[in-house]
């Protein structure tokens, strides 16, 4: 994603670069991470630009009011809105401490109330047919099988999947360590995420990989580091033919696993750190999920419900 080409006095192009280098080797944020700043400080910068706002000291209160105004009257939602104003919140807190600006203008600003809506997960019974789709013995076979099962056995994030080593897991245990930019967890797995596992390690892996030193756990068919892409495409195609009609994800799975284990009964604290959530809040969603659901059956079923 470029910035703006546009030359722009004040804190612009290199104020903006020297602040994604800032995210990227001081706060450690991830490429994606980094990437969606960039855009949401592209689309201020193109604003003020078209309101003839050359110079980011003539920023105001007003003129930041008034591009939230714009975004929301253009139809952007409010989560793209709220990240939008975390963004340029970030920027000009960055700025201020840097002594680019003598006040940090942007303090005031405050996000609009966002919906929280339920995440889709899928059944135990869509679960079972989805990691039952890779039946063959091929190493590709191998290979989805051992991604689906783990996925599903661990609710780790696809970026943190693909990103796997294969010194990353111990199978004689049965468990994955998982690294982001901030910390590191160990997610434990069951039997069927090790049986798959273990033999996609043993059978496939030594097949499909590239280079024979390298410790990358999944690859693609050329022997390269499986893509989030790849891996998209991959769970659209086992859902398909497992005959699931809801428009799932890899992340789905991730909801899926979370939903299940509380719904079995698993504490949100256990969850919290499997999941790699700073905040519980974060994963207080799965415990209301399963109330509704606890709800929705007893108004079911019971005979005075």
């Amino acid at each position: 994603m470029e910035v703006l080409e546009t030359t722009i006095d004040g804190a612009t192009i290199k104020e903006t670069e020297e602040f994604i280098t800032y995210l990227r080797e001081v706060k450690k944020t991830s490429r994606n991470t980094e990437l969606s700043y960039k855009r949401d400080l592209v689309k201020l910068e193109n604003y003020l630009a078209s309101q003839g706002i050359n110079d980011v000291t003539r920023v105001s209160v007003t003129i930041l009011q008034s591009y939230i105004l714009y975004m929301e009257r253009s139809g952007f939602a409010s989560a793209t809105v709220s990240r939008n104003i975390a963004s340029i919140k970030a920027f000009f807190h960055f700025l201020f401490r840097k002594g680019y600006i003598k006040e940090d203008i942007s303090e005031d600003l405050k996000a609009p109330k966002i919906e929280k809506k339920l995440p889709e997960i899928l059944t135990t019974e869509e679960v079972n047919r989805l990691l039952e789709q890779p039946r063959g013995a091929t190493p590709k076979d191998l290979r989805d099988r051992a991604m689906l099962e783990l996925l599903y056995a661990t609710g780790i994030r696809v970026s943190e999947l693909i990103s796997l080593n294969l010194s990353d897991v111990n199978l004689q245990v049965g468990y994955i360590m998982c690294r982001d930019a901030r910390k590191e967890r160990v997610v434990p797995f069951g039997a069927p995420a090790k049986r798959a596992l273990g033999e996609y390690i043993k059978n496939a892996r030594p097949m499909m990989i590239a280079d024979q030193s390298s410790d990358v756990l999944f690859t693609n068919c050329s022997g390269q580091p499986m893509s989030r892409q790849g891996f998209w495409k991959l769970v659209k195609y086992y859902a398909r033919k497992a005959g699931i009609t809801s428009d799932i994800t890899p992340h789905t799975l991730r909801h899926s696993f979370a939903a299940h284990l509380v719904e079995n009964g698993a504490d949100l604290r256990s969850v919290q750190e499997m999941l790699g959530h700073s905040d519980i809040s974060t994963t207080q969603i799965y415990a209301n999920m399963s109330q509704n659901r606890l709800r929705e059956v007893y108004a079911k079923n019971f005979p005075r419900g």
